[in-house]
């Protein structure tokens, strides 16, 4: 019986998950999932990675059908760090700057986690609007953007509807808002450096059971 579920998708690639926990691994969560995971035997349950639109969303009352049994239930991440926000006064562990946000009322809409992904690779086919959020910090702190420049920018990216905001369509959304050299500029640096804070935390939650159960590679 699988000791450790975990719920990944393109958080963190499987490949380097692995590398961290041993645990089984599942595609995202959809409603009832964690259900079966307590069902087949989980003593512990990760969810990082969760279905939003695409069809129904974990349910509150398995996450805390799985608490009354006894299992341990961390979220980080993106749903994880969704449910765990709403449910960490109820026995579900939340991990990670994803969760500290939601749980701290900085973060308030499922739209700052969602993304289209390949459901056969789990690649990712579009940004996050936390990483865009945080790629536009670094942005700024490294003089690429100015105060004003990351405003536009997170407005226009905040306007594009989550399945198509890339970069390039959010830098187009801006408008004359941005300069072109500015535009160009930004560019530039978030395709050589993109903040990427859903996949740290999914790390984080990831380190947090091997801590917790011993269970290495």
């Amino acid at each position: 019986m699988p000791g450790i579920i975990v719920f990944l998708g393109p958080s963190l690639d499987r490949a380097s998950a692995e590398k961290i926990l041993a645990a089984e691994y599942r595609p995202p969560a959809k409603r009832g999932d964690l259900l079966r995971a307590v069902e087949d035997g989980a003593k512990t349950i990760i969810l990082i990675d969760g279905v939003f639109h695409q069809d129904s969303a974990v349910a509150h009352r398995e996450i805390l059908a799985a608490v009354k049994k006894g299992v341990i239930v961390v979220g980080a991440s993106s749903m994880g760090a969704l449910r765990a926000a709403e449910m960490h006064t109820l026995g579900m562990t939340g991990i990670g700057r994803v969760y500290e946000m939601y749980r701290d009322g900085r973060l308030v809409s499922d739209d700052e986690v969602a993304l289209v992904f390949d459901p056969v690779s789990g690649y990712a086919l579009s940004e996050p609007l936390i990483n865009i959020r945080c790629t536009l910090v670094q942005a700024e702190a490294a003089g690429i953007i100015t105060p004003a420049d990351r405003a536009a920018l997170l407005a226009a990216a905040r306007s594009v509807f989550y399945p198509q905001r890339t970069y390039p369509k959010i830098a187009a959304a801006a408008g004359n808002l941005l300069d072109p050299m500015t535009r160009e500029r930004f560019l530039a640096f978030a395709a050589s450096n993109p903040a990427d804070q859903k996949r740290e935390d999914a790390i984080a939650a990831l380190e947090y059971v091997r801590e917790l159960t011993g269970k290495g590679e």
